[in-house]
């Protein structure tokens, strides 16, 4: 464990503290005592709950770290999915707000406060952290990537009526009373377009901020392929003109 956590175990917890971080987490045994240490850095993280799901060494880093007073580990015997992980999360969050971390750093847990600051202002319930907006930095990567998420937000966007430019988003902030609203279902990578179609028909307010972004390559991103692309298309048609459960 590194000196960086024991630092952090030993830190007063902040009284602004107002967010419940959630992070799924598969196969990071690389990455994840950093981004855990890199969120519960944050002045506004109240508690970060991380959900394993049946991975490689990265239950045995996390179960090290469980004495941490604001880190609550829980772990899937089996793969179940991102989407999976992600409402265990959900369903075991406190505090108003609730955020959702990837393990891998590919989003920095140094721009919470920008997804915090719509709703904290009053003006929204729910904040899409884009890759895609304003002059933020990003990783350069694969035009055909870049084309497929376009299209899919595209489509999401004609459905839902909203005017996002990133839909697939993996940094999303939403008020704990929104969430306590929403039936979710999607197991695996649906999870994105499910949740953005149902949180569209509550009708509440939605911002999109944006985000700097280090995008993994092809032989460090073992999760996605081009079969979850066209997965997405069913996911957006069932979730926009099917039922809203």
């Amino acid at each position: 464990m590194s000196q960086s956590f024991r630092n952090l175990k030993s830190s007063a917890a902040n009284n602004k503290a107002c967010l419940s971080v959630v992070m799924p987490v598969y196969n990071e045994a690389a990455t994840v005592e950093k981004v855990v240490g890199t969120v519960l850095a944050q002045p506004s993280v109240a508690e970060l709950i991380a959900v394993g799901d049946g991975s490689d060494r990265t239950a045995e880093i996390l179960a090290k770290m469980r004495d941490h007073p604001r880190l609550i580990v829980d772990r899937h015997e089996r793969d179940r999915g991102k989407g999976a992980a992600v409402r265990t999360g959900f369903a075991m969050a406190k505090s108003p707000i609730v955020l959702i971390q990837d393990a891998d750093l590919e989003y920095d847990p140094a721009e919470y406060e920008k997804l915090l600051r719509p709703i904290l202002a009053g003006k929204a319930d729910v904040v899409f952290g884009s890759r895609f907006r304003g002059l933020e930095a990003h990783r350069v990567l694969y035009f055909w990537h870049f084309v497929g998420n376009r299209f899919l937000t595209l489509l999401s966007n004609i459905f839902t009526n909203l005017n996002l430019t990133d839909m697939e988003t993996g940094s999303k902030a939403v008020k704990r009373a929104v969430l306590q609203h929403l039936t979710l279902n999607e197991d695996h990578f649906g999870f994105e377009p499910e949740i953005t179609a149902k949180v569209a028909k509550l009708g509440v307010p939605i911002y999109e901020v944006a985000v700097s972004c280090s995008g993994r390559t092809y032989a460090q991103d073992k999760k996605v392929d081009w079969r979850d692309g066209f997965s997405a298309l069913r996911w957006i048609l069932k979730y926009n003109l099917g039922s809203s459960h």
